[in-house]
């Protein structure tokens, strides 16, 4: 069964999860440690465990999600894989950075493509890629039936959304990417957001103010 472990990083306050099983083969996903602490946080946690990264994948290519792509890519020699939606944001991650007093050590591309219902192994263990545009270009959701959970990025939060403001983003699509592809899913789903706390899909069909379906 898929353990998480989540790191919070960066000033944006991103959620960096960690996926592994009893294989201790590990996913590394929304990699968002930008100094040498946070980047030995998540370093000391895969060693100390024994951890096997495999992967890393963005939910989104917004700057603050992937200023850690390069530092666990080259690290743990794994490839990045992002859906292609997010191209446009790369283009300009370094610019954005330095807008935002980010530090971007090296902006990489991913390696491969995700698409939406693709399957990946994580161990015994299966995750679904769910596309969920709306909040960025390119925006992702990340699906364990067998854990029932939803890692969400930045597409739905604890009684709120992802902001739609942003070059990309689309409030109807938005909403409708929550309703079609992440409000079908169990009840008791557990929701772990790009930022802040973990919430679940019944409690936000019920008391989300944007999106509640009653």
């Amino acid at each position: 069964m898929i353990q998480i472990k989540k790191f919070v990083f960066n000033a944006f306050q991103v959620n960096t999860y960690l996926l592994y099983d009893e294989t201790n083969e590990c996913v590394i996903i929304d990699a968002a440690c930008s100094t040498p602490e946070e980047e030995k946080a998540l370093q000391d946690f895969i060693e100390n465990h024994q951890l096997k990264p495999i992967m890393a994948l963005n939910t989104h290519a917004h700057i603050d999600h992937i200023l850690g792509n390069a530092f666990v890519c080259e690290r743990y020699n794994i490839k990045l894989g992002a859906h292609s939606g997010g191209e446009m944001y790369l283009e300009t991650a370094s610019s954005v950075a330095n807008t935002y007093g980010l530090h971007l050590k090296k902006n990489i591309r991913p390696h491969f493509e995700i698409s939406d219902h693709e399957l990946f192994a994580v161990g015994n263990s299966l995750i679904m890629i769910l596309y969920t545009p709306g909040h960025a270009a390119g925006s992702v959701c990340i699906y364990c039936e067998e854990a029932s959970f939803l890692i969400s990025g930045d597409v739905l939060f604890y009684q709120s959304i992802g902001r739609t403001d942003l070059p990309g983003g689309d409030y109807d699509l938005l909403k409708n990417s929550i309703w079609q592809k992440l409000f079908v899913l169990p009840d008791e789903t557990i929701v772990y957001p790009g930022h802040g706390p973990e919430t679940n899909i019944g409690s936000e069909k019920v008391n989300n103010p944007f999106v509640a379906i009653g």
